[in-house]
């Protein structure tokens, strides 16, 4: 029998059950904890050994500290926590920061060098191996970093930016091997997942997730030459098995996303799961959720492994289709398919007068997936909740490096977010908690009986686990979009969490990138004292138009203004003359009553700085 942290190998069938739930049920907590990979452990369950915060006391929770890490942007990042020090990322930034009392150790500054072809600025973390951190950037390279010093050990570019490629994936290390993989299908690139020796930055190994020529599934595009519009990006983080020696890897949606007649066919290996051999990346199996996708329903977030109450390997999946897939490992058989959300219009395909799907493009699951609440034996899932009408594109043309939706979106009015209770074993629902923003964030459960996460309206909640009751909320100031983690220091029990993003997903709220430490007997619910953040490394007060519209609007309007699911801007100067721009950007539902658009005037944005913005969008042709 062979054992480890996260896995159990069964030999028999009742000896497999005891060994695999006197694992998982553990109570015995170190005085010390870490938190060493985006959910926790490799295995995706995030859930912490830890009971100093209970239903009983969870109303004491407070502010520690608060760190204003930006002045804006977006701020998806998660959070590792290792022998007492939280690392976390910007679109630019990896900062190492003190995990009692958010003083800064250093903060390390990637200057982009080709900084034309990145058309989402956002990262969602780094991975840690033997004193390394390691991180993609906006520009497809790959950093190795010093987690003592925050100096750079080596840098390569494994990408083509100017494709429309970047690396906003949370790497994952495995014996030796940095595993991460490009994101940017949307743009036609061609999905892949690599892994880089992590001594030397050195490419071991690659997979492509759009499968060509005589690769195994190729034949799935029936039209050949419709898998070189691309798709099968990889954009949030991976989970390992070290016992079996597989990564687990989600693969988002086909391009051009609404089109799906242009590609005929299952569209392997795109909104799948795919399941490699880690060692060489070779396919060991995969199971896809959605062929043929024609409403960009990627799956976005890593798999969670974990033992049902038969000792059975499963592992449960949440995608954007609005579903959490519980799948057997000993079969590969799908075992339950439960909705988390509003399901409206499934596979129906979008037309030029447009049809309602529910949930719609940035609906369902997002890039933080399920958690394992082992004290309950449940999958403990976040949300959103937010339709749009999706009208396809006559005439497209696919045009590499550029964003090939096929068509537009238009999203309701109306957005909302829910933490869901699944039993693991058939996914019932056990409990629903509606949260009043978009429901985005990491998700923690603990020994406790209490379950942290954090809304896009930023409020941060603590939750009782056996029945999802509301035990305690507090208003961050700013939307929860990355991490949010627990970890013991001291015979203290923190919490830490991210809020301040301003991004694709931002609804209600947008606030600056802050860290935030929480804890019973903090600082009463929230106004901790802020503590003062090595400085970014250009400020918005004497940025440029072009730098301002990098780090704030690309993330809706595109990199050149092609328009994500925000309106295009290219060509703004024949619609709207600079003063009528000034004033949209100051105040975006003046004439449209809950728009999107955050509102961004007079903070972070001065006058000048918008102003400054103006007159760049103004040029966009």
């Amino acid at each position: 029998m062979i054992f480890s942290r996260t896995r159990v190998w069964p030999l028999l069938g009742l000896l497999a059950v005891s060994a695999a739930q006197a694992e998982e049920t553990a109570v015995q907590a170190p005085s010390d904890t870490n938190w060493t990979s985006y959910n926790e452990n490799v295995n995706g369950q995030r859930f912490v050994n830890l009971n100093q915060i209970t239903p009983a006391n969870a109303a004491q929770l407070g502010e520690v500290c608060r760190l204003k890490v930006d002045e804006t942007g977006a701020f998806h990042t998660g959070i590792l926590e290792i022998d007492g020090l939280l690392y976390f990322t910007t679109a630019t930034d990896t900062l190492a920061v003190d995990a009692t009392n958010c003083r800064v150790r250093w903060r390390h500054h990637y200057e982009t060098e080709d900084p034309s072809g990145t058309p989402l600025k956002v990262n969602r973390g780094v991975a840690y191996a033997n004193g390394v951190l390691y991180r993609g950037t906006l520009d497809s390279r790959l950093l190795a970093i010093d987690m003592a010093s925050g100096k750079t050990l080596w840098q390569y570019q494994v990408g083509e930016p100017q494709q429309g490629e970047f690396f906003s994936s949370a790497p994952q290390v495995y014996q030796g091997l940095v595993i991460v993989g490009a994101a940017g299908g949307d743009w036609g690139t061609r999905g892949r997942i690599m892994a880089f020796d992590a001594k030397t930055g050195r490419e071991v190994w690659r997979f492509y997730t759009i499968p060509r020529g005589d690769e195994p599934g190729a034949d799935s595009w029936h039209d050949q030459q419709s898998a070189q519009t691309g798709g099968g990006g990889s954009w949030s983080t991976y989970t390992l098995d070290h016992a079996s020696g597989e990564v687990f890897v989600p693969v988002g949606n086909p391009t051009p996303d609404l089109l799906p007649h242009l590609r005929p066919g299952d569209n392997l290996y795109t909104d799948s799961m795919v399941v490699l051999d880690a060692a060489t990346g070779k396919l060991k199996w995969y199971h896809q959720l959605l062929s043929n996708d024609g409403q960009d329903l990627d799956l976005g977030a890593a798999p969670m492994l974990y033992y049902n109450s038969r000792g059975e390997r499963m592992v449960a999946l949440g995608s954007k289709d609005g579903y959490v897939y519980g799948i057997n490992r000993e079969n590969q058989q799908r075992v339950f398919k439960t909705p988390v959300t509003t399901i409206k219009n499934g596979g129906v395909r979008a037309n030029s007068t447009g049809v309602e799907i529910c949930p719609g493009p940035l609906g369902g699951v997002e890039w933080n997936g399920p958690a394992f609440d082992r004290s309950n034996k449940a999958i403990v899932v976040g949300s959103v909740d937010w339709c749009a009408i999706e009208t396809a594109e006559e005439g497209f043309k696919f045009k590499p490096g550029q964003f090939n939706l096929g068509g537009t979106f238009k999203f309701s009015d109306v957005a909302r977010g829910w933490v869901t209770s699944l039993d693991a074993d058939i996914g019932a629902v056990r409990w629903k908690f509606e949260t009043p923003g978009p429901m985005v964030s990491g998700i923690v459960p603990t020994a406790g009986g209490v379950i942290f996460a954090g809304d896009m309206k930023g409020n941060f909640f603590a939750l009782n686990a056996a029945d999802g009751k509301e035990l305690y909320r507090s208003q961050t100031g700013g939307a929860m979009a990355g991490g949010v983690i627990s970890y013991n220091r001291k015979s203290r029990q923190y919490v830490a969490a991210v809020a301040g993003n301003v991004s694709r997903l931002t609804f209600g709220v947008t606030g600056s990138p802050t860290l935030l430490i929480y804890a019973l007997g903090g600082n009463g619910k929230g106004g901790a004292a802020p503590v003062a953040a090595a400085p970014a490394a250009t400020s918005l007060a004497n940025a440029s138009g072009a730098e301002i519209y990098g780090k704030i609007c690309a993330n809706c309007h595109g990199g050149n203004g092609e328009g994500v699911n925000g309106p295009a801007l290219k060509g703004l100067a024949t619609r709207m003359d600079e003063a009528m721009t000034i004033a949209w950007i100051k105040d975006p539902t003046a004439k449209k009553p809950g728009a999107m658009m955050p509102k961004l005037y007079p903070e972070p944005l001065s006058e000048q700085a918008v102003k400054n913005v103006a007159a760049y969008v103004q040029g966009l042709k």
